[in-house]
């Protein structure tokens, strides 16, 4: 029922443990195809996503590009976009399969998790406060919460756009607030990037990253200041 697209660059010290959150899934019959579509990773992605049985695909780099392309190939009814570094809580397979037999192709959803991270501190949980307040105020969860959509939706709002930065965002806004559901179930996200640069630095970077595409600057400048 499910095809779980994953983009991937330079992803082997992650993809393993993203693979282990979506085992109960598969064997359950949910999920029936893993694509991983990678963006020219140098590392041992490629030999990881092929010993668990993962379909690859390849891509220009960039993120927009990669899950176009790995929506492109595949083949189930309905799509679930992840990061590499993403892993899905233990239960998650029981609320998306209740999202799914809810599906009125008449008025077609979309789903995303609850954002968390794998860091015990209070810093951790601040920013997991802030990012529900987001979801809940403006109906706008980031690529790392995961996105559950029906093929046949997808391909209506015209999928993902070649864009380097700010892919996730521009899908969200055309699927819009009232088309959202937000699922109980976590999506669990590395905290390295937030531990590495400080989570005030990094929270601060990303809102000022929104701002900036709210505000229509090009996404090649907001690359060069995303980092």
């Amino acid at each position: 029922m499910i095809s779980v697209v994953i983009p991937t660059l330079n992803a082997e010290r992650a993809l393993a443990h993203c693979f282990d959150g979506l085992i109960a899934a598969t064997v359950k019959g949910l999920v029936r195809e893993v694509i991983v579509a990678d963006g020219g990773s140098g590392d041992e992605t490629l030999a990881i996503a092929d010993a668990a049985g993962a379909h690859v695909v390849t891509a220009p780099k960039g993120r927009g590009s990669q899950l176009a392309a790995g929506a492109d190939a595949a083949r189930c009814e309905w799509l679930l976009f992840l990061h590499a570094d993403t892993v899905l809580e233990p239960g998650w397979e029981g609320e998306a399969a209740s999202f799914l037999e809810r599906a009125d192709f008449e008025r077609p959803r979309a789903a995303a998790f609850r954002f968390a991270l794998d860091d015990f501190g209070p810093a951790a949980r601040r920013l997991e406060f802030f990012v529900g307040l987001r979801c809940w105020m403006f109906g706008l969860p980031y690529g790392d919460q995961g996105l559950l959509i029906a093929k046949r939706f997808y391909r209506q709002l015209g999928g993902f756009r070649p864009l380097p930065l700010m892919e996730d965002v521009d899908l969200m806004r055309r699927i819009g607030r009232r088309r959202l559901t937000m699922l109980r179930a976590r999506a669990v996200t590395s905290a390295e990037r937030f531990r590495r640069e400080g989570y005030l630095r990094r929270s601060a970077r990303n809102l000022g990253i929104l701002l900036l595409y709210a505000l229509r600057v090009p996404t090649n400048l907001l690359v060069r200041l995303y980092g």
